[in-house]
């Protein structure tokens, strides 16, 4: 089976990512399942730089040599993009390529929570969408970026590593820019982002210090800015930028990201009941208490804020499971498993189940009040 046959399953069977490596079959990942594409044999050595070679331009054949790996996007005819990363593995050849659908769907059709909407209007700060490797963070993103292009007049412009949704331009013109491709680094497209002329950017990851400093800088500038990190829950998600910065700058970093931070959006796809997965979210929204919580070094409480202020649209992830448990739609055990405090879902899941869940905005104010 040659590498345009594999693309081919990936779009059949509805998968998501295709993995090649020495002395398996050819295995897809449908709806979070790993599995051999029907009839393959075990792939040899010969076999799998036979199907990858194809793909690579001379330039990414020298980095993989140079480097080990290399990550880049691969256009497969009308029905997408492909985002294939080609490794070593104990000296030889290794590829995951991961399907990146031609079609952007909407925050509605990913099942993300009406307060979402709120994220293509904003005018400025950082917008950070979480959560593990393959569980939505650039489709979410993708879904608000077409939002803004539908609605607004702006120059949007993307830096990522590599391109995988592309935009067309409607009302907005975009301007995307591969790592590699387009710029040297992430750092040095983030310092000529400022001189471009931008109102909207989109950064792939925060991977390191100088990345975080710049995404910083460019929403403080007056610019919207949305960015992706591999963190478990909003509250983790504000240590680990301000951790990654030496001590003595992290009382002034607390203060930029108290100032700049509009909204964390954590997400995991659940298997759900049908086979498939579903999102399930934690919403941070930036109002006085949060800002004031991480001005003052106190992200230990950002939990309590979220449970206490579903009236701003703020969502635990263990609200959003037991929501998504009373819908039918997951297992009670598939929600235990995502939760970051168990003890949480039951509490809510016993409660929803007996009366209806209310949020009183005298309470929740107040109680702000006395955290802020």
């Amino acid at each position: 089976m040659d590498i345009q046959s594999m693309l081919s399953q990936v779009v059949q069977q509805d998968a998501s990512d295709l993995h090649l490596l020495l002395g398996i079959p050819p295995m897809l990942r449908v709806h979070g399942r790993l599995g051999a594409i029907p009839n393959t044999e075990p792939l040899t050595s010969q076999t799998i730089r036979e199907a990858i070679t194809p793909l690579l331009a001379p330039e990414q054949r020298e980095l993989l040599n140079v480097n080990k790996e290399v990550d880049f996007g691969y256009q497969f005819g009308e029905f997408g993009r492909f985002r294939v990363n080609v490794y070593h593995t104990q000296g030889e050849w290794t590829a995951a390529l991961r399907l990146i659908p031609s079609k952007i769907k909407s925050l509605e059709d990913l099942g993300m929570p009406e307060v979402c909407n709120q994220f293509s209007t904003m005018k400025q700060g950082l917008v950070l969408v979480t959560g593990p490797t393959g569980h939505g963070k650039s489709s979410t993103l993708a879904a608000i970026i077409d939002q803004i292009n539908k609605t607004r007049s702006e120059h949007i412009l993307t830096i990522e590593d590599p391109i995988e949704f592309v935009h067309k331009p409607i009302h907005s013109i975009i301007s995307q820019r591969e790592l590699h491709a387009d710029t040297h680094s992430w750092e040095i497209a983030l310092r000529s982002a400022l001189r471009e002329d931008p109102d909207v950017v989109l950064v792939g990851e925060m991977r390191d210090y100088e990345t975080i400093a710049a995404a910083l800088t460019v929403a403080e500038t007056g610019h919207l800015v949305f960015a992706t990190l591999h963190t478990n829950s909003a509250s983790q998600t504000i240590d680990r930028i301000i951790d990654v910065f030496p001590a003595a700058q992290q009382a002034q970093i607390r203060s930029q990201l108290a100032m700049s931070i509009q909204s964390v959006l954590s997400q995991r796809l659940v298997p759900s009941l049908d086979g498939k997965r579903c999102a399930a979210v934690e919403v941070l929204m930036a109002n006085g208490a949060v800002r004031n919580l991480i001005r003052d070094g106190k992200t230990f409480q950002l939990d309590n804020v979220i449970q206490t202020s579903a009236g701003d649209g703020m969502i635990t992830i263990e609200s959003s499971l037991a929501q998504l448990v009373m819908e039918g739609k997951i297992s009670y055990e598939e929600a235990e498993k995502y939760a970051l405090r168990p003890d949480d879902l039951e509490k809510i899941t016993v409660r929803s189940t007996t009366e209806p869940v209310r949020v009183d905005p005298v309470s929740t104010s107040a109680t702000q009040e006395n955290q802020g």
